[in-house]
């Protein structure tokens, strides 16, 4: 147990702050005195000294009575939910309920509350209980409380968010895309939104693939060197115009010296070829060499139209990306290294300087804006393919710290910390990535506003979203600045908030949330997702009984998502080759000396091949590729509804897209896609892979799509 004061344990218990905490083994570990003070600092709270504890406990209890009505109220369809509300102590209570639609309801019903009143020093305040509705609609409400001016949010969410009706009770199957990695004859260097939707006819018209799950398509900063990582964007709120296909934007054919453009496309793809690792940079610099020119095309006036009624849609947030972007190709793209008065959105300085620059700023609004439309393309192509979901989008844990999120949304984020995660089996020593997370407090404070816009934004375009660390919607692991990864402690968020506005947004999508609940997940926080109709995520060399033993796949879950392997670990082929054990040991990053660990992973290799013959789908003397067809015929054997084939693993290809724990150690999201052999494969190779073909077929057998013809 920890020796931290009583005081302290106590300001820590109300901010959400962990004190201790169960690691990877089971084992309780308590959280230094230091981490705790740290944390609760990047909360606002100062706790050095017990005074300042002491101070800090009077201060939220006062913020407490004050608060006449709660920062939000949550309920559920069909199920009543109850909440509280401040008077001074003997005064009556009188509440309306705004709806969105625009109706009022009242005499909502007063519950027992024997809560002594609390004494404000000028005033008893009192408590009273109030039940809302099973009744109301879903969506987004208002309470009123009548003879103020005082309203609080109330979001009513569907109980359950359930299976898109398209989808019915059909077992369905993906392909995994790293869309940057496999580019076309046509692409600028890298994979792109076209690309993409051929992708998706072709697993859908082919090989009847229900969704294609591509890496997030967040923006990265428009300026050299671009992030690799698609986990580690400037924004989550925009795209990244990489992905666009210059030729796809309608103004293309009015541009003068097209063949100039191509020209720059072709030299461009000749340097690709010659690179062995993906240069975004240069795509990107003559992509936006080629967008320019067609950013200067006369639109017509329908496209002005769908490009003001764009701009109204997205309002402030797309006025301050665009800035942002502005900015970062004037002053670089860490905005603490800009000047002073042009470090927050809201400084006149900002304003001034986009006033001042119209074209520029103009011209990351306009890219948006084509991104938009080619998104949406891609998404009626895939569902025109026979796609029951079509695109099933990513949706990264956090962002860029010295990025456009990071700096529009600064006043909702813990800048003092980073988010990351404790040290696991499969990364020992623990991961920092670099982000800032969300504060609790105040996404409270804001009603969940930059949630809602981003979850919203997340499904715009997509059947479904897979929610990366859907878990640090629960609790997240914050971790010092300048503290090692294994010296941080658990924060914990409202939950039934954050979980309840992506269920009322896909509800309203009509789209399947899939949350990514790997590592170390306290049990109830699975139940809960599934009980909200949230799938989970299951990896096949993950799945584990209490023993070690590979689970049987009739004990793995229904509502699930399911694969071989993931884009932390070497595709399947590696992993068998051992891959992983050797590039970490290579990187410094086991905590065990490489013979052991090859030793434990060829025993746990070793008894995966024993359950695939114990299920009659493996012969004595496999080579590798029978070897990763039985693997993905296993998950035949699971209840599982959604299941992917990664197409790095339908190719063959050998090598990892990321190794966490790395940065420049290893060239992470810069491996472009290839075959077993090494040689690298373009999407037309892919298309007439007899390797993918089979692995594409083995998925429409065992989802029952095979011989159903695309729609």
């Amino acid at each position: 147990m920890t020796s931290s004061s009583p005081t302290l344990l106590e300001l820590a218990r109300r901010y959400g702050v962990a004190s201790e905490f169960d690691d990877w083994t089971g084992r309780r570990t308590a959280v230094a005195e230091s981490t705790l003070v740290a944390v609760l600092e990047a909360l606002g709270v100062a706790a050095g000294t017990e005074q300042e504890r002491v101070d800090a406990l009077a201060v939220h209890d006062r913020q407490y009575w004050q608060r006449c009505l709660p920062q939000i109220v949550l309920g559920r369809a069909g199920m009543p939910a109850s909440f509280w509300v401040h008077v001074t102590h003997g005064d009556p209570v009188h509440l309306t309920l705004l709806l969105e639609d625009g109706t009022e309801r009242g005499g909502l019903r007063q519950l027992e509350n024997n809560r002594p009143p609390y004494d404000l020093g000028n005033r008893l305040i009192g408590e009273a209980t109030f039940e809302l509705p099973a009744d109301l609609p879903l969506g987004y409400h208002r309470l009123r409380l009548d003879g103020t001016d005082i309203e609080t949010p109330v979001v009513i969410s569907p109980a359950t968010v359930g299976l898109p009706t398209r989808l019915g009770e059909r077992r369905a199957w993906g392909l995994t895309v790293q869309l940057y990695s496999v580019r076309s004859k046509n692409s600028w260097g890298t994979g792109d939104l076209t690309d993409l939707a051929d992708l998706a006819v072709w697993s859908a018209a082919e090989h009847r693939a229900g969704f294609v799950l591509v890496n997030p398509l967040h923006a990265a900063a428009p300026t050299a060197p671009m992030e690799p990582s698609p986990y580690l964007p400037t924004s989550r709120r925009f795209g990244n115009p990489l992905y666009l296909r210059v030729e796809a934007v309608p103004e293309f054919a009015s541009v003068r010296h097209r063949s100039r453009i191509r020209a720059l496309r072709a030299a461009l793809n000749k340097r690709a070829d010659r690179n062995p690792t993906i240069d975004r940079d240069a795509a990107w610099q003559a992509k936006r060499t080629a967008l320019q020119q067609v950013y200067r095309v006369e639109r017509s006036a329908g496209r002005e139209l769908a490009y003001a009624a764009y701009r109204a849609r997205q309002g402030r947030s797309l006025e301050e990306f665009a800035t942002w972007c502005a900015l970062a190709e004037r002053y670089g793209a860490d905005w603490h290294a800009w000047p002073h008065a042009l470090q927050h959105p809201a400084n006149p300085e900002v304003a001034a300087f986009a006033a001042a620059h119209p074209d520029a700023v103009d011209f990351h609004r306009w890219l948006q804006w084509v991104l938009d439309d080619q998104l949406t393309a891609v998404q009626a192509t895939a569902v025109q393919a026979g796609m029951e979901l079509g695109v099933m989008s990513d949706l990264a844990v956090g962002v860029d710290p010295d990025g456009a999120d990071a700096w529009a949304l600064q006043d909702v984020l813990a800048l003092g910390v980073t988010a990351g995660a404790p040290p696991d089996e499969f990364n020992q020593l623990g991961q920092d990535w670099s982000q800032p997370p969300w504060r609790p407090d105040r996404l409270a404070e804001q009603a969940y506003e930059p949630f809602r816009a981003l979850v919203e934004m997340a499904l715009r375009h997509a059947g479904g979203v897979r929610i990366d660390h859907i878990i640090g919607m629960f609790r997240l692991w914050w971790i010092p600045k300048g503290a090692a990864p294994t010296e941080g402690t658990y924060v914990r968020y409202d939950h039934d908030a954050m979980i309840g506005i992506i269920a009322l947004e896909a509800h309203r999508a009509g789209a399947l949330v899939v949350g990514e609940d790997l590592g170390t997940v306290e049990p109830w926080v699975r139940d809960h997702l599934h009980e909200r109709g949230l799938f989970g995520t299951s990896i096949l060399w993950f799945e584990s009984d209490g023993s070690g033993r590979p689970l049987p796949a009739e004990r793995w879950r229904e509502c699930c998502l399911s694969s071989v392997t993931t884009h932390d670990l070497p595709p399947t082929a590696g992993y068998l080759a051992g891959e992983h054990v050797r590039l970490r040991d290579e990187l410094g990053l086991l905590t065990r000396p490489a013979d052991e660990e090859l030793t434990s992973d060829r025993a746990a290799q070793a008894a995966w091949l024993d359950e695939l013959r114990r299920v009659g789908l493996l012969g004595p003397d496999p080579d590798t590729d029978q070897i990763v067809a039985a693997l993905y015929r296993y998950l035949a054997r699971t209840p599982s509804k959604l299941l992917t084939l990664a197409l790095a693993d339908a190719v063959g290809e050998l090598r990892t897209q990321n190794q966490p724990g790395t940065t420049d150690e290893y060239p992470n999201w810069r491996i472009p896609l290839a075959g077993p052999d090494g040689r690298r494969l373009l999407l037309e190779d892919v298309f007439a892979d007899p390797r993918a073909a089979v692995l594409s077929e083995v998925m429409a057998e065992i989802t029952g799509q095979s011989g159903r013809a695309g729609m």
